[in-house]
């Protein structure tokens, strides 16, 4: 019986996704200008975040964007050690769960802040932020 061929490469796969964001890109554009946005159905008020264009909970199309506050309290995290390739450069980070003010919950990095100084129930604030390399992101810091 022939054994399998197995091939090994030290070369790099990079795969790029091309998103269609044309229908929430007031989202990114809003992180640029420092500002948080998420959707709100027209027809049946569910809040979404991160924003959609279509709303999951009654298929409606038609929603409206609604700037956050972005104050929030932690309802769960974790310190990522073992980190996916996309961030295997980065030192170790905390990835927390906070209810936002407004009702949603949202993910986000925690930064400004020590593993062992984070508990449940701390406040927090979702804020916009621009990287180094130009990318929109957010992430929650300590109130």
């Amino acid at each position: 019986m022939d054994k399998p061929l197995s091939l090994k490469s030290a070369r790099t796969l990079q795969i790029t996704y091309n998103l269609p964001i044309s229908r929430t890109s007031k989202f990114w554009e809003g992180l640029k200008e420092g500002k948080v946005y998420a959707t709100t159905c027209q027809k049946c008020g569910m809040l979404h975040f991160p924003p959609v264009a279509d709303c999951g909970n009654c298929g409606l199309s038609n929603v409206k964007w609604t700037e956050l506050d972005g104050e929030g309290e932690i309802v769960t995290f974790t310190q990522v050690f073992v980190k996916p390739a996309s961030f295997s450069k980065e030192p170790s980070y905390i990835v927390a769960i906070a209810r936002l003010k407004e009702g949603v919950k949202a993910l986000a990095w925690l930064t400004g802040i020590k593993r062992e100084d984070v508990k449940v129930g701390m406040k927090v604030k979702l804020v916009a932020r621009v990287t180094s390399d130009g990318r929109a992101t957010y992430e929650f810091i300590p109130v």
